[in-house]
């Protein structure tokens, strides 16, 4: 068997030359935008600024010669920055110094080492077990540490380091000696940023910003008239080769602290590659791409630089410029390299405070202020895990955050699988198969029988909950209990015992006990586990159907007779609309039918009407994809659309006669259609229709008479049709 050989360049194969353009117009704008940038987060990591353009031509040529990715960029970016520089703190290191610059390329060594062995060992399908929470939270706690970090260079002064409250006290202490206008350029730089990006945000501004500074330093000498501190010069020439120093250090702390760099590039560049992929339609190859962030941050730290990353702002930019290949990175890095042997002359007369407000503006948008909206709106609990990895960063550290943010989605999801969703099942008359009483307003319940149906493993965590619904639907003329276990697919010892123990529970009740529904392999696990009683007894049995043919329970299955507080039940559903909307939407099926009426509205043409009679709402309906809506459904649809019978007679100028006409022959074909074919559930429409028409009546009084006229003419003209 041949072994597969690495080949080079795998997204130039079949490089058109039609490409060449927009991969070339991409690349430019990377180069130019990554200048602020990685210089910014070079200086976070600990480093002289020009390092960070070091980091941006290496790297970036090795990934690009080795990555399945069409577009993904990688550079110096926020969260290693963030946290190399947190890990200098942390081992009592000043950033800018020499044993910094001999010690970050270091660790970046070590980060390459780690996601060399990461790709060895195939983890790249680990990262699914990330969360999303966990890794927003995450990132958006390191952007705000580097934040607090870079607020006193605003003011003229250097970072703070340290935790939350540490950098709170940091800032504090220069509150009294602020640079006026070292501020003022650092905050404009930042609202200017911002407002362009909503504005234009294809448009380079950080690199307008970084030109503007350099003329107000040339031509204006702010760094003379208003003590504005500028960035140090940089020799032109490409990097030398890093002479790495092993001796005197740490090696706990690199390996710890290159390891979670390592794990945070793995996990955060591989989601993001996935999502542009996904959205682009082409697929990568995973641990492939961890190797390829391994070869680039090993071309980084060759050059003395901070570990490199997947940078989704970069990315963003090649795709929204039509970028088709790897040869944008190719270009933004031959760029790179050309100013550094001929145009680093410009670094010296940068004002920090505006490249400060470049970095603060980029962390900002790194953020993730979308996904906590989001989270806000639709899942607490997950909210809860982002604001603990948050939190967990800031307080911390950026570690502690990480398993801060991993423990709170473990708790997660060990709630999520004890709380199996679960339910009563009964029958809808003249319908086959079983159907839950909750989302399903017809279904209605064998007599003296419970059917209880489990979506889940049953396991030592979740089977009391199991053990006591089925006690608790238990009522005194019940003889029979049916477990629909089609959800179950393994069980453990603890839940094949408790499943012993209620059979013994429930003989002595009188009540005969049922497993049904469940894949053989569950039938295997309970004889391992010394339950086979359960298989010879008979409670195990493949379907409810045969559970109720033992206890000679035949169709048509008698029903519970309805109760008043049924049938008020079953009035309810109906009025909120039932069948396919509701098993669809649940609770909220009014709210989706509603929406859907005013679509239907807005789409009505003279042809739909003329072809009401034959369905053209399911047929050939602009709307939605709803091709088999029940019955009801329709019904609840005709009453919507004549509560705006004279917003749809004006929209189509037709008098209001021929629409109800339209509505009343598509009625009538409902009716015979649902009489035909299910009595039981004819009778239910009838009801239905009672109560609709009585809501109309007390709602609309006016309406309601001017459509009742209009029935009586319709039955006057048939009736005159009838007799000729």
């Amino acid at each position: 068997m041949k072994k597969k050989r690495l080949s080079l360049f795998p997204t130039l194969k079949g490089y058109q030359f039609s490409y060449l353009m927009s991969d070339v117009i991409a690349g430019l704008i990377v180069a130019a935008a990554s200048i602020p940038i990685s210089m910014g987060y070079a200086q976070i990591a600990g480093l002289p600024a020009y390092y960070g353009l070091y980091g941006s031509v290496l790297p970036i040529l090795l990934f690009s010669m080795l990555s399945t990715s069409r577009q993904f960029v990688i550079g110096v970016d926020a969260a290693p920055a963030a946290l190399v520089g947190s890990a200098l703190a942390s081992m009592g290191i000043t950033t800018g110094s020499k044993e910094a610059m001999a010690i970050v390329p270091c660790i970046t060594l070590f980060v390459s080492l780690w996601l060399i062995l990461f790709s060895i060992l195939r983890v790249g399908k680990l990262v699914n077990y990330i969360s999303k929470p966990v890794m927003g939270g995450f990132i958006s706690g390191i952007s705000f540490t580097i934040i607090l970090m870079q607020v006193p260079k605003l003011m003229g002064h250097g970072t703070v380091t340290g935790e939350l409250f540490e950098m709170l006290y940091g800032i504090g202490q220069v509150l009294d000696s602020i640079n006026w206008f070292s501020l003022f350029l650092g905050i404009t730089t930042i609202v200017v940023l911002l407002v362009m990006k909503k504005i234009m945000p294809k448009f380079p501004m950080s690199v307008v910003a970084m030109v503007l500074g350099v003329i107000l330093t040339t031509i204006f000498h702010i760094d003379e008239k208003y003590d504005v501190a500028l960035l140090a010069s940089v020799e032109p020439g490409f990097p030398k080769l890093h002479h790495f120093q092993f001796l005197d250090w740490n090696y706990m702390a690199i390996m710890q602290n290159s390891f979670s760099v390592a794990l945070v590039i793995t996990a955060g560049s591989l989601l993001a590659e996935n999502n542009f992929a996904n959205k682009n339609g082409y697929e990568i190859s995973r641990n492939r791409e961890i190797f390829s962030f391994g070869i680039g941050n090993l071309g980084a730290s060759l050059v003395g630089c901070c570990p490199v990353n997947g940078s989704v702002s970069r990315t963003s930019m090649t795709e929204q410029f039509g970028s088709k290949s790897q040869m944008a990175s190719i270009v933004a890095g031959g760029s790179m390299l050309l100013l550094l042997l001929m145009g680093t002359g410009f670094i010296q007369y940068l004002p920090v405070p505006i490249l400060t407000g470049i970095v603060i503006a980029a962390l900002l948008g790194v953020m993730e202020f979308k996904l906590a909206k989001r989270l806000l709106k639709e899942s607490k609990v997950e909210l809860g895990i982002f604001m603990g990895a948050f939190m967990g960063v800031l307080i911390f550290g950026t570690i502690a955050g990480v398993m801060i943010g991993i423990c709170l989605s473990f708790i997660d999801v060990l709630i999520r699988t004890t709380n199996t969703p679960r339910c009563l099942v009964g029958v809808v008359p003249g319908k086959s198969g079983f159907h839950s009483l909750e989302r399903s307003s017809g279904a209605r319940e064998i007599k003296e029988t419970v059917i209880y149906r489990f979506q889940g493993n049953l396991f030592f965590a979740n089977m009391d909950r199991f053990e006591q619904d089925i006690l608790k639907y238990i009522k005194s003329d019940t003889k029979y209990v049916i477990i629909d276990a089609s959800g179950i697919n393994d069980i453990d010892m603890s839940a094949s015992d408790m499943l012993l123990s209620l059979n013994t529970k429930l003989k002595k009740k009188g009540i005969q006990f049922f497993l049904t529904e469940h894949k053989g392999e569950v039938n295997d696990k309970l004889r391992q586990y010394g339950a086979q009683s359960l298989i010879e007894e008979g409670v195990a049995r493949r379907t409810i159907s045969a559970a109720l043919r033992d206890v000679h329970i035949y169709p048509p299955y008698p029903l519970v007779e309805n109760t008043k507080e049924h049938m008020q039940l079953v009035m309810d559903a109906q009025n909120r609309s039932i069948n396919e909307f509701e098993w669809a939407y649940g609770a909220d099926a009014q709210k989706y039918m509603l929406d859907y009426t005013k679509q239907v509205i807005e789409n009505l043409s003279k042809e739909d009407m003329q072809n009401l009679s034959k369905g053209w709402y399911l047929e050939h309906n602009k709307v939605r994809s709803w091709h088999k809506l029940g019955h009801a459904d329709e019904e609840v649809l005709l009453y919507y659309l004549e509560l705006h019978l004279y917003e749809i007679a004006k929209k189509l100028g037709e008098n209001k006669q021929v629409i109800e006409k339209a509505f009343e022959k598509r009625r009538a074909v409902i009716t015979e259609r649902l009489k035909f074919e299910n009595e039981d559930e004819y009778g239910h429409l009838q009801i239905h229709l009672k109560a609709l028409e009585q809501k109309l009546k007390k709602d609309r009084p006016e309406l309601h008479q001017e459509i009742m006229k209009i029935r009586d003419q319709i039955q006057a003209e048939r009736k005159k049709e009838e007799d000729s």
